[in-house]
């Protein structure tokens, strides 16, 4: 990607936006790439939100009545929908020359699941949920086919040296988009929350999935060399080839399996906090914002960072997991009362930081040390196993009514921390090929 000098307003945006870097004149495709790039993940960041599978959802299915267990399947089949199948799509998409029209095809799967679940709603309560618990599978399932697509179009038309960046601004911009949203949330709907206001968001966040949609259709992707097709057991066969062959690769895994210890800790803070200083609104609105103000503020520099080093990116990240975890477990021992509560935003406000720098500096590290004619297969390997590995991590709920949610914080941080160890022990990104 040849520089130019930038002129014009929409130039000094791009040039603003990717941290001072002239990367090009504004409507030069790399800049395009760039913009559209950053709009369609302000909406897919906003959608994500506004139809969460860890708070829209099941209130949803609480307010059509479904039986509550219903509620307690829908993030591990988020998880395991986006995640297990990705090595089955691979192959497809190494077929395609641009593959962008991946990411669009599965961005108006997952417009149309979101908008079949409007008229689910008015079956009987179990149909209901039952229909909205398998909507959410197949949205899932289309989110991975285009995570696959997205960090090969990322490769393929964003320069590396703002990768970061790009990621940064992002999270970022739909990270704010969501406060705003969820400010106008609580002061439009209130505590009493109809159905009808429910199936407003979800039709809302169906919008956004299609305007992001029409945006990464604009992305000028140039052609790229197509693959061979291969069949989900030889991409497996090869994946673990991988394993064996490329240490700098196994790593890389190792370290990101260990930082799903930081990932999925969430629910448990939100556990531990409502146990220590109860179940009020106000505390939960507090805890949320300070979660959404940490990918707001922590993004810019997670990117800059990871730009830099995604490595030191997923150290940092895994370090300030842990410290999270120690934060968590001290705070009880000096505190009480409002104080506490207030104290314990600081909690999440570091938990919050922590995951940004986790997701933003693996997906940097693995779309820069993979050769570009493997890196389907190279993202679909990784987030088949570690989607695998999420859904043992589902076990937790069991670890935490054995042994106590403190306990289970504990080890989180104690996972979090080796995992910071083992980012330490892996290559920069442009050397994983090369490490024997």
């Amino acid at each position: 990607m040849t520089a130019h000098p930038t002129t014009g307003s929409g130039a000094r945006l791009v040039r603003w936006l990717a941290g001072g870097a002239d990367i090009a004149s504004s409507d030069t495709p790399s800049a395009r790439a760039y913009l559209l790039n950053v709009g369609n993940g302000a909406c897919t960041k906003l959608a994500e939100q506004v139809a969460s599978p860890e708070l829209v959802l099941p209130w949803l299915l609480g307010a059509l009545g479904a039986p509550t267990g219903l509620a307690g399947l829908l993030v591990p089949v988020k998880q395991a929908g986006s995640l297990a199948p990705q090595l089955l799509m691979s192959g497809a998409i190494r077929r395609l020359a641009y593959r962008k029209w991946a990411w669009v095809a599965a961005g108006l799967v997952q417009t149309a699941a979101l908008l079949a679940m409007i008229p689910a709603a008015w079956l009987s309560p179990a149909a209901a949920g039952w229909s909205v618990v398998g909507l959410l599978l197949i949205f899932s399932i289309a989110s991975g086919c285009g995570s696959i697509a997205f960090q090969d179009v990322m490769g393929k038309t964003v320069a590396e040296g703002i990768r970061g960046r790009l990621l940064a601004n992002r999270a970022a911009i739909g990270g704010a988009l969501t406060l705003l949203a969820g400010a106008g949330m609580r002061a439009g709907l209130g505590d009493d929350v109809a159905v009808g206001s429910l199936l407003t968001l979800v039709g809302s966040a169906a919008l956004l999935w299609a305007t992001a949609a029409l945006l990464f259709a604009g992305i000028p992707e140039p052609a790229g060399e197509r693959g061979d097709g291969r069949s989900p057991l030889e991409e497996w066969r090869r994946g673990l080839r991988l394993l064996q062959d490329r240490p700098g690769f196994r790593r890389f895994l190792t370290a990101r399996a260990l930082l799903l210890g930081v990932e999925v800790a969430v629910p448990f803070y939100a556990l531990h906090a409502h146990g220590l200083v109860g179940g009020g609104i106000g505390d939960l609105g507090y805890y949320v914002l300070m979660v959404g103000l940490a990918g707001v503020v922590a993004s810019p520099f997670w990117g800059a960072l990871a730009d830099d080093s995604a490595r030191r990116a997923m150290i940092a990240a895994g370090a300030i997991g842990a410290a999270s975890a120690a934060l968590a477990i001290t705070l009880p021992v000096v505190a009480a009362g409002p104080v506490l509560a207030w104290g314990y935003g600081a909690v999440f406000l570091s938990l919050g930081i922590a995951v940004a720098g986790v997701r933003l500096g693996r997906k940097t590290y693995l779309v820069n040390a993979a050769p570009e004619d493997e890196r389907p297969l190279y993202v679909a390997f990784a987030n088949t196993l570690v989607g695998l590995l999420a859904l043992a991590a589902a076990g937790l709920g069991l670890v935490a009514e054995v042994v106590g949610v403190p306990a289970t914080i504990v080890l989180l941080g104690a996972l979090a921390f080796v995992a910071a160890g083992a980012s330490w022990m892996m290559p920069e990104a442009s050397r994983m090929q090369d490490v024997g």
